[in-house]
């Protein structure tokens, strides 16, 4: 591509690629694809984005062409690489000019100035850090803070490369650099500070921009940049320098308005300064041993002492908190049981760790946490007022909830209260001690004292286990609580309930339950919504603990469901109505059938509900996960409401509609329960099956589920569903088996094996296709155990049960491997008796040796010849299903069943499915459970002894292992 002649070309293209109308967006966006190979075209784009009279949507157009073409052809081996000269222009002109005026643009030129140097930097490109640290020297403002913005982006991409070379020529430009870097941070920091107190504002934003971007390069070559930091000087005076630098930002930052140019730069970079505490921390925990103690002394000054008053901001805040979290869970810093076992760095730091935390510092820090920072705050009791919703949500984790203080706090009093727990039991039980009865409803501090104090105590419940009689505080004190009624008292009911929730899996009597299922009911009908919202979930808390028991509960089902689906109604946040639908779940899901009375509500209520979502894709989930509790729950009733679940079934998993993404999943576990709780098939039912192609294509992590509705739809209506979508099932299995794992395979061949159990005589016709590779895997011994046990129980069954059929496959077989039959046969009974040991299940097993002898009585040679071998495969499944009577002893088939019998189900089981009934009855036809292997073997035997006259027969018989003949006798004895 000649620059000249194809500049004003590629900028008219790439002017119409700016366009909003699409008729001239799309060819234009087409020519500059198949440009993207041509030599040149990015020379082109370099001295287009970098001419600054060019229209701005244009250049930076450009640019993200040059960026992406970086990506795809810059590496030498990738297809249509760029060539080596065409590289070294382009880098040479890269680093020609800093001088881009719009900030985007400049930002999106380092970056791509950066994948630059990931690949060439420092052996194609040796000129870029010299040319990097000459520029951001100069006096021009622009220049000087792109090519620090630049020197920022490329440290940050060369010290993310992991390769042990790559990490060795970073360490070499740490060193080199690093003296550097750290005095180019000295002076912007020192010029910033030096103009914010003479009030320069404008200078002062500048220096404050050159002091982040400096800082940044700091972080990463301090992080990344040294194997042993500790051991380098200058890495130890910087990480020092940053609690002085920290102490003159603060103040600094109390000094200036809110209003200020500067504020939220300047709070950007206090963060900084944390962040690299921390990454340094995490990075190298025993070369930050010199630094653990001032850390502490600076964090916990700022956040529990008076000297943060004014100056912390929640931010800031937030990562104090964390670096003492840090340094107090340290691994590294944890003794081994054996101290002697233990590192000196890790006792040196744990000594410094446990100077600093004396009983005083301990006591304060949990007190302060507790008594300030657990506090409920003006602007929280605000919002619980006007918006109880969105305050829940807040409270239980929303979006904001993960950067906000309080989960901070409650996270790092939970790591403090178990690393300290002994010096601290006592502390927190004092203070539970001094709030005991009912507080004065006028005294809010106290209230909110009191939350704040419970809060702790159900953070602490497993630390506390040992220390608190909670079933004697719940009796005698806390179910008193929630029935204090005054509105201003609400804080404490919440808490106590929520605090009841944190305890019912440490210690709570199952004898209480009833009482607190009281207390639930009533609560579930308080005035506030937040309260009732709290108790929804200590409900949740509740029937999912491993101690629910059922019996207790059902007494408070009706009201408790019929409360819950009130709250359900009256809540409108999308968030809150998924909570109460998983509470609703997880109540249904434990009681089971028990519910059936009592969800024509709901059941009205869902369709309307599901309407009402169709813009919230995650509460049609939690509808869905719903809908999947019900279905079990009613069991073969779940046809009443066919209606309504199957369109929604139809829309959640039909991979053409743009909601399968967020429910397909749910969806197919909900096709699945339908058709395992169905009675029979419904046309409707039927139809669904047209989603599965597509979803057999997808070839996804759902596959598993799928199988699992194809063989639920089988044992539904066999000769119903085959005769509609047998060629169509085929099909897709040919396609699976091209392309799929070795669990796909099996998956695939066990939807087969279950059609031929099913449907014996049209079975093995239906699938015909893929039965010669289940042959020709036995014949060449597949090597994968699962599978090749899947192969035999797939040819098992032909074998067994459709001898007709196998003889047209062997037929077919013989005439495709060029082989006789006779000799094709023989291979095949050979490789059985040697693979044998790959089945595992025992019906298989006992199948494989039903499938053998069937194959008796004959005269034909072959069998003849591997009479031997079906002989041991017959004594092995003996061993396998007979079982002696004691009394008697004799031998009986314990995997024969002769009649179907309704299980008796206990309180705590799960009553049979549709499904499970039809696999019963299913059972009940099936040669494995229906014939005695031990009589069958006799049968055998003696019609091949009747075929070859008892002379051949005994000849044949010495074929076998004596050792075998007298076990199989002892099998045969009585008959």
């Amino acid at each position: 591509m000649d620059l000249n002649s194809a500049s004003s070309v590629v900028l008219q293209v790439l002017t119409q690629a700016t366009s909003q109308d699409t008729a001239v967006l799309k060819p234009a966006e087409e020519q500059l694809k198949q440009w993207e190979t041509q030599p040149g075209f990015y020379s082109v784009l370099l001295n287009i984005f970098t001419n600054h009279t060019l229209d701005v949507n244009v250049r930076w157009l450009a640019v993200l062409y040059f960026k992406n073409g970086i990506d795809r052809y810059w590496r030498r081996v990738a297809p249509h690489a760029l060539s080596e000269e065409e590289k070294a222009t382009l880098r040479a002109g890269l680093i020609t000019n800093f001088n881009e005026p719009v900030n985007q643009i400049a930002t999106q030129i380092s970056v791509l100035i950066a994948k630059v140097a990931r690949l060439d930097c420092p052996k194609q490109w040796p000129e870029l850090i010299p040319t990097l640290l000459e520029s951001v020297k100069v006096q021009d403002d622009l220049r000087q803070h792109r090519a620090l913005l630049t020197f920022y982006h490329v440290t940050k991409t060369l010290a993310s490369k992991r390769l042990a070379a790559d990490r060795k020529l970073f360490y070499d430009l740490a060193s080199g650099i690093y003296s550097f870097a750290c005095s180019l941070w000295n002076h912007h920091t020192d010029t910033f500070l030096q103009q914010i107190f003479t009030g320069d504002e404008a200078a002062a934003a500048n220096s404050l921009e050159r002091t982040l971007l400096s800082l940044k390069v700091l972080r990463k070559l301090t992080v990344h940049g040294f194997v042993e930091p500790h051991r380098n000087v200058e890495v130890l005076g910087f990480l020092h320098a940053i609690f002085e630098r920290l102490k003159q930002f603060l103040e600094c930052s109390r000094s200036i308005g809110t209003e200020h140019v500067c504020r939220d730069r300047l709070e950007k970079t206090i963060i900084l300064f944390t962040k690299v505490l921390l990454d340094f921390l995490d990075q190298h925990p025993f070369s930050f041993t010199p630094l653990i103690q001032r850390s502490l002394e600076f964090a916990v000054s700022y956040v529990f002492t008076e000297a943060g008053e004014g100056v912390a901001f929640e931010r800031f805040i937030v990562q104090c908190m964390n670096l003492i979290k840090m340094i107090v869970k340290n691994y590294a810093y944890k003794p081994s049981k054996h101290v002697e076992d233990s590192s000196p760095e890790t006792l040196e730091a744990h000594k410094i760790k446990t100077a600093f935390f004396t009983y005083p510092t301990l006591m304060e820090i949990c007190r302060r946490l507790v008594t300030h920072y657990f506090l409920i705050t003006e602007e929280e009791l605000t919002m619980w007022e006007e918006d109880p919703e969105g305050f829940t949500v807040e409270e239980t984790g929303g979006d904001s909830w993960k950067y906000s203080l309080r989960p901070c706090t409650e996270v790092l009093f939970i790591d403090i209260f178990h690393e300290y727990n002994q010096t601290l039991t006592p502390v927190l039980l004092e203070m539970v001690h001094s709030l005991q009865g009912p507080t004065n409803v006028e005294d809010t501090n106290a209230l909110l004292i009191k939350d704040a104090v419970y809060n702790a105590v159900g953070l602490a419940a497993y630390e506390l286990f040992d220390s608190v009689d909670f079933d004697q505080w719940f009796k005698n004190e806390l179910l008193a609580e929630l029935h204090v009624s005054h509105h201003r008292y609400k804080p404490i009911r919440r808490r106590v309930i929520w605090l009841i929730g944190q305890w019912i899996s440490v210690k709570f009597k199952s004898d209480l339950r009833p009482m607190l299922y009281e207390a639930i009911r009533n609560l579930l009908q308080d005035q506030d919504l937040v309260v009732r919202i709290e108790t929804a979930t200590t409900l949740k808390l509740t029937v999912d603990d491993f101690e629910f028991r059922t019996d207790q509960f059902l007494p408070y089902l009706e009201s408790m469901f019929t409360l819950l689906f009130q709250l359900l109604q009256e809540v409108t946040e999308c968030d809150t109505k998924m909570h109460v639908l998983h509470v609703l779940s997880c109540v249904i899901e434990r009681v089971n059938i028990q519910i059936r009375p009592y969800v024509g509500c709901l059941i009205q209520y869902l369709p309307l509900l599901w309407k009402q979502s169709e813009e919230h894709n995650m509460l049609r989930c939690a509808i869905l996960t719903t809908l999947i509790h019900l279905v079990q729950g009613l069991g073969a009733d779940s046809k009443n409401l066919y209606p309504f679940l199957l369109p929604i079934i139809q829309l959640s998993t039909d991979v053409s509609q743009p909601p399968h993404v967020y429910l397909l999943e749910d969806g197919l576990e909900l096709w699945l329960v339908t058709l395992e709780n169905s009675p029979c098939l419904t046309p409707e039912l039927l139809r669904i099956f047209q989603n599965m192609s597509a979803l057999l294509e997808l070839s996804s992590e759902n596959l598993r589920t799928c199988f699992k509705i194809i063989n639920a739809y089988i044992l539904l209506s066999s000769s119903e569903f085959l005769q509609v979508y047998a060629g169509d099932l085929c099909r897709s299995f040919c396609e699976i088996l091209k392309d799929i794992t070795t669990e796909g395979q099996v998956q695939v061949l066990k939807v087969v094996e279950n059609v031929l159990k099913v449907n014996p005589a049209l079975g093995p016709q239906m699938f015909q296709p893929l039965l010669p590779s289940v042959f020709r895997g036995i014949i060449d011994g597949e090597r994968y155990p699962v599978v090749m046990s899947t192969y035999l129980g797939v040819i098992g069954r032909v074998l067994l049960q459709n001898a007709s059929f196998f003889s047209l496959l062997l037929s077919q077989m013989a005439c495709e491997c060029g082989q006789e039959l006779d000799q094709l046969l023989g291979n095949m009974i050979e490789m059985w008796v040697d693979r044998m040991d790959n089945i595992t299940q025992p019906e298989r097993r006992k199948l494989s040796a039903l499938a053998l002898l069937s194959l008796l009585p004959s005269d034909n040679s072959v069998i003849q010849d591997k009479f031997c071998g079906i002989i041991n495969i017959s004594l092995e499944g003996l061993h396998d299903v007979m079982t002696e009577d004691p009394e008697t002893r004799t031998y009986k088939d314990c995997m024969l069943m002769s009649h179907f019998e309704e299980p008796k189900v206990t309180e705590d089981e799960e009553p049979p499915t549709e499904q499970d009934k039809r696999k019963k009855m299913l059972a009940l036809k099936d040669p494995v459970h229906t014939v005695s292997l031990q009589q069958f073997v006799y049968e055998k035997l003696k019609a091949q002894q009747e075929l070859l006259g008892e002379q051949a027969f005994q000849a044949l018989m010495e074929t076998v292992d004596t050792e075998i003949v007298a076990q199989l006798q002892e099998f045969l004895q009585g008959f």
